[in-house]
């Protein structure tokens, strides 16, 4: 059996792993590289993958964020016709997802086009989309959906259970057994892992007692996050400031997860009247798709979700939310000069409406931004929370004077100590294990906290594009 790492080594994104066991070949996640130029060029690089797709035989996908699943279209372009597997709901999601990313992709390389041609240069240089929306569409005929513990066998050697990963709607680990090399093999791949006790998901289900293989995540294997309740203070610390200056609130947010799990935030806030009666805008039309996808998956919400969730539903006084559909009200956001909360995508502030909010909200010292999620090297996200004076939207030098907050507990992956109590599920040591999806600082931090807190020795850090014997 060999593995190899294909993505998310030594960094946090392109999540890839390709499995070669006898005759089977399958990949779990396929995902796009993010973080700026030198992602951009890793997309590049990843077009033709190094292998020949068509001897692929099955696509395992944990979830669907863009980083785990956005090169599945790509993978399909190029000659894949075989399943990809995944939950009923990250298929919900990847429907709005891949098209949206394509879209995305078209637009940025329209743009890059008509501002070569201001500047009197030709077309030399602009990267062309990775794939187009109609390429996007295709890809998605290759979705098979797979429940929560149920039992797949998409090869007569490879067994796999999906497990709800507490990560996002939909999010698994994954279970594979594999059995035509001998003694059958029992592989872990942990995707991305949830929290435990956060709102609105259920927790990751516990591992099994035992396993050949590990693939463990480490996003934040260096650091622990903060608890709900000092997210909560810090969360009031930014309104209450925000509306004593009166100015606007600005979330750059994840459409998948994030956007949900922080409008659930403040709606509880609301409710025991920590923050006053508050007009929220949702202007992502992937989150308010993603918003109501969640809505349409009752049995993946834990009890207290759907219980606020009623209470919201009737009390839109209080906890005002508009979904922002068309462009023209989103750009009418612009106008309003005081008391809105404004939550848009993406996250790492790199596409979408939100860099239009933050080009007019940035340079006004009486606004805040409030971070609330991971931001890669690289993306403009990254750069206001290392404190960046001067940034460039749409080429345009734009200062920075709003206020930034940084708030580290409302993460959709676990911490160090959630990502150690997770492993601390198995009964023994496992027979490898594989630190991955970090930077390299924290994957290192997190492999060296496993050997000492666990006792673990077999710990290793694959670097990009390594293949691995077992």
């Amino acid at each position: 059996m060999r593995l190899g790492f294909l993505g998310a080594a030594g960094e946090v994104t392109g999540s890839c792993t390709l499995v070669e066991t006898g005759d089977i070949r399958f990949l779990v996640d396929c995902g796009m590289f993010q973080g700026g130029p030198e992602a951009r060029q890793k997309n590049q690089r990843a077009l033709n993958f190094g292998f020949d797709v068509r001897e692929i035989d099955f696509v395992l996908l944990t979830h669907a964020h863009i980083d785990h699943s956005g090169l599945l279209p790509r993978l399909s372009m190029l000659g894949y016709r075989g399943p990809i597997y995944a939950t009923p709901a990250t298929i919900d999601l990847l429907e709005v997802l891949l098209p949206d990313s394509a879209h995305i992709q078209e637009k940025e390389s329209e743009w890059q086009l008509r501002n070569r041609h201001r500047r009197g240069k030709g077309e030399r240089g602009i990267a062309p989309p990775l794939y187009t929306v109609e390429q996007a569409l295709a890809s998605l005929k290759l979705l098979q959906p797979v429940s929560y513990g149920e039992s797949l066998q998409p090869a007569e050697s490879v067994s796999v259970r999906f497990h709800d990963a507490g990560h996002i709607l939909g999010s698994a680990w994954l279970e594979v057994m594999v059995s035509n090399e001998g003694k059958p093999r029992r592989l872990v791949f942990s995707g991305d892992l949830g929290m435990s006790d956060r709102p609105v998901l259920y927790d990751p289900e516990a591992p099994p007692a035992e396993a050949d293989v590990v693939l463990i995540e480490s996003t934040y294997g260096d650091r622990l996050h903060r608890s709900l309740a000092e997210t909560e203070d810090e969360i009031v610390a930014a309104f209450e400031r925000t509306k004593a200056a009166k100015g606007n609130l600005i979330i750059p947010s994840f459409a998948v997860g994030r956007t949900q799990e922080i409008l659930y935030m403040l709606t509880g806030l609301v409710r025991r009247k920590r923050l006053s009666p508050l007009k929220v805008y949702v202007d992502s039309p992937m989150a308010n798709s993603a918003t109501r996808i969640t809505l349409s998956h009752p049995n993946l919400l834990d009890p207290e979700t759907r219980e606020l969730i009623v209470w919201q539903q009737s009390h839109p006084d209080k906890m005002y939310i508009e979904a922002v559909a068309d462009v023209e009200r989103s750009k009418s956001l612009n106008e309003i000069r005081s008391g809105a909360v404004i939550l848009s995508a993406s996250g790492m502030c790199e596409a979408g409406r939100i860099k239009y909010h933050l080009r007019e909200n940035l340079p006004r010292s009486e606004c805040s931004v409030l971070i609330a999620g991971f931001q890669a090297a690289g993306t403009l996200g990254r750069r206001l929370v290392d404190g960046a004076r001067l940034v460039h939207i749409f080429g345009q030098p734009v200062p920075v004077r709003a206020r930034i907050y940084t708030v580290g507990g409302l993460s959709a992956h676990a911490d160090q100590a959630a990502l150690l109590k997770w492993l601390g599920g198995f009964h023994k040591q496992p027979g490898r294990t594989f630190v991955v999806h970090g930077e390299a600082g924290a994957s290192a931090n997190f492999a060296q906290a496993i050997g000492e807190q666990l006792g673990w020795s077999d710990v290793h850090l694959p670097s990009p594009g390594e293949f691995v014997t077992l």
